[in-house]
């Protein structure tokens, strides 16, 4: 291997552990009513015999400032839904009216929100891990190279020192979804 395949490898490891904490990021709730906390449920339809997500099993929107309206594409999993909302552990108790189900939003108290900074802060310690362990599994690499003497001494320390500035790049990008994150579940 090359130090830019190297490289290259490392990076996209530690560019698919952002883009997991993004996904993460975006189902945990900040006191607005968004399609997001929702549409990746995990819901066990019995009349499929199978789990799917929310989003292949209903339309979802937001009206009335605060309030998620799931549509069933089919009414008989209307049921289904509500019970996989009611297990998910959001703390929003669904209003099933037959058709749609209403998920009214609450406002989150000081206490929850200081809860959720934590949980995303949690997640973002995972991620980070996650981005140094590909740094990690790089620099073995190139360690394997250098005794194989396919790369020169220099070639691996260059390759290293890239390794770093990139892992210290995503390191800094993860911080600052964080706070980002933090500040929007802070708002009141």
């Amino acid at each position: 291997m090359t130090v830019n395949d190297i490289v290259k490898k490392a990076q996209d490891e530690m560019n698919k552990a952002v883009e997991f904490l993004k996904q993460e990021f975006r189902s945990v709730r900040t006191g607005r009513a968004t399609p997001a906390l929702v549409d990746t449920l995990r819901i066990d339809v019995e009349s499929y015999d199978s789990s799917m997500s929310l989003k292949e099993l209903a339309n979802i929107a937001v009206t009335e400032g605060n309030v998620i309206i799931i549509k069933p594409f089919d009414p008989s999993t209307l049921k289904d839904i509500q019970r996989g909302i009611e297990k998910s552990g959001l703390g929003i108790n669904p209003q099933n009216d037959g058709k749609m189900i209403r998920l009214p939003v609450p406002p989150l108290s000081g206490e929850r929100r200081n809860q959720l900074t934590n949980h995303i802060k949690q997640l973002a310690e995972q991620q980070k891990v996650a981005v140094r362990t590909s740094r990690r599994d790089a620099n073995k690499s190139f360690d394997a190279a250098k005794k194989a003497k396919t790369l020169s001494e220099d070639d691996a320390e260059r390759g290293e020192e890239q390794v770093q500035k990139i892992t210290d790049e995503f390191i800094k990008k993860i911080d600052k979804m964080t706070e980002e994150k933090a500040k929007e579940i802070m708002e009141v």
